[in-house]
């Protein structure tokens, strides 16, 4: 019998989110192997609430608020899992928090890198805070999954964690969801997929826009965010309105991959991007900004896309034109993880 018989984890709500959603992926996968799966919601309303598999269970907070999530330990002590997931960094307080209320009652805890760990939007007091936080990660996380090889450097470098207590899992590989509705969208466009929040800059994406050779082509954007009101203004105010589709949330956004021009990512920071490793997946080619140490394992070579400077307009313009203008697409090339599941299991059973 396996040892890490029952996993808790937690999420704040459904909205949407590539964390979210590739947890819910893993929590399918758990209880596909014989695991007890328990999951923590904050709410369960949302698009992501239709990739719930059955088998899940599912404990709803009430609230969409962060802080509802503190009340982990509390449900932790009444559960008593046998090993805890905390999905990304954005979660990483509410791990700390598990710790120090549960202290040696605490199960192990493994922690998954899912964001840079060197922020482009922080000054400098803010830099320094969060440097530090980073260096308590290994007080309080077991063990931490990093996503690549390069971003378990940056953990390591980071936290000052051991190195044998970094795993590198990739995320599983997104699967295409059968009965999602299709999308209405036009024959030449630039792909985006993502929140439409501030740290993804699709504002560059839209900046772009009226410079490109080809005067036709269309920028969709599929996810939505606090951002809409401000790029649906950047756009009117570019004069290119009409060229900017803003769909919303997509269940199964491959289909919109495969029949795009080009997939881009214009962020000031990421973890590992899955969208590129997505497109990628059904041979569409990628043009992303240095956003993340990892993106020159995605993006290895220059048939498969560009890598552009995060401030370097002039390099993004001439990197969309390159494929705009008829350069070959990439084979389709077949993503990491399949076997995530497994070795997170592993991983989970080796604390136990």
């Amino acid at each position: 019998m396996a040892d890490a018989q029952h996993i808790l984890s937690y999420a704040q709500t459904f909205a949407g989110g590539g964390v979210e959603r590739a947890l819910l992926r893993l929590c399918d996968g758990w209880v596909a192997s014989g695991r007890r799966v328990t999951l923590l919601v904050g709410s369960c309303e949302g698009p992501l609430a239709a990739e719930l598999r059955d088998g899940v269970e599912l404990i709803v907070l009430g609230s969409t608020a962060y802080r509802a999530l503190f009340a982990v330990p509390r449900i932790v002590a009444q559960l008593r899992p046998d090993v805890i997931f905390c999905p990304g960094s954005h979660y990483t307080s509410v791990a700390a928090w598990t710790r120090m209320r549960l202290r040696g009652g605490c199960p192990p805890i493994v922690g998954k890198v899912s964001n840079a760990l060197d922020r482009g939007d922080h000054g400098a007091i803010v830099g320094a805070g969060h440097r530090a936080w980073l260096r308590l990660h290994p007080h309080f996380l077991d063990r931490m999954v990093a996503m690549t090889p390069a971003m378990a450097d940056a953990t390591i470098t980071a936290t000052g964690i051991a190195r044998e207590r970094v795993a590198v899992i990739p995320n599983p590989p997104a699967m295409r969801i059968a009965g999602a509705v299709g999308l209405d969208l036009p024959g030449l466009y630039i792909l985006g997929v993502g929140r439409l929040a501030p740290q993804k800059r699709w504002d560059r994406l839209i900046a772009a826009l009226p410079r490109l050779a080809d005067t036709s082509v269309a920028l969709v954007i599929l996810g939505e965010g606090a951002e809409r009101g401000a790029l649906t203004a950047q756009a009117a105010a570019s004069g290119v309105a009409d060229r900017v589709l803003l769909p919303g949330h997509s269940a199964d956004p491959l289909g919109a991959m495969e029949r795009a021009a080009v997939v881009a990512l214009t962020s000031d920071y990421e973890g590992v991007p899955g969208v590129l490793r997505e497109a990628l997946s059904v041979g569409a080619p990628v043009v992303a900004t240095d956003c993340s140490p990892a993106m020159r394992e995605i993006v290895s070579s220059a048939a498969l896309g560009d890598v552009v400077a995060r401030e370097d307009n002039d390099a993004l313009v001439a990197a969309l034109d390159r494929w705009l203008g008829g350069a070959a697409r990439p084979a389709p090339i077949t993503p990491p993880g399949v076997d995530s599941v497994a070795r997170y299991l592993a991983l989970f059973d080796s604390l136990v």
